[in-house]
């Protein structure tokens, strides 16, 4: 005989088991049949936007990427040390959108194995990478790329960031 508490026991052993799968997740395209990537994009001309940031005192996780405000530039974190990706500081950006908000220290999207890492959306696979939204010559195809905006220029084969007034073009 099924009962209520087989059905809701059946359903909680459903969702715990879903929560041993490999992530794999993909944004605006059909999911990766690529094993070794946790995160990818679409091919459309819209580009990531990293989290605007007024204070990175607090941030400590290597490999972090921000938009810092207060400088306008795109930084990642290395060895405990900030690194500027951002060609100059012209950039501009309208905190307003952000400071009528209160921020929720305890959310969190975690893709991969979940760990005590700290940020918004943390990759926590050891084995596997994150894939760029791809655009081709961002700066001519992206209308209006917001401050923070990241990419992998196809035409080029470059990383592309915008710092609210330029395109930064880095290749290894």
């Amino acid at each position: 005989m099924i009962t209520q508490n087989n059905i809701i026991t059946s359903a909680a052993l459903l969702f715990m088991g879903t929560l041993l799968i490999p992530a794999q997740i993909a944004i605006g395209k059909i999911p990766t049949p690529n094993t070794s990537v946790s995160l990818e994009f679409g091919n459309e001309n819209r580009g990531m936007v990293l989290p605007w940031v007024e204070n990175n005192s607090g941030i400590s996780q290597n490999g972090t990427m921000i938009y810092d405000a207060t400088d306008k530039k795109v930084k990642y974190l290395k060895g405990g040390s900030w690194f500027d990706l951002s060609v100059d500081a012209t950039g501009t950006v309208d905190l307003s959108i952000q400071t009528t908000k209160s921020e929720k220290t305890e959310a969190k999207v975690s893709i991969g194995q979940p760990s005590s890492v700290d940020g918004i959306l943390v990759l926590e696979d050891t084995n596997k990478a994150m894939v760029l939204p791809k655009v081709a010559s961002p700066h001519l195809n992206i209308i209006n790329p917001a401050p923070g905006m990241m990419v992998y220029d196809t035409t080029a084969k470059q990383l592309a960031v915008f710092n609210g007034t330029v395109w930064s073009f880095w290749k290894p």
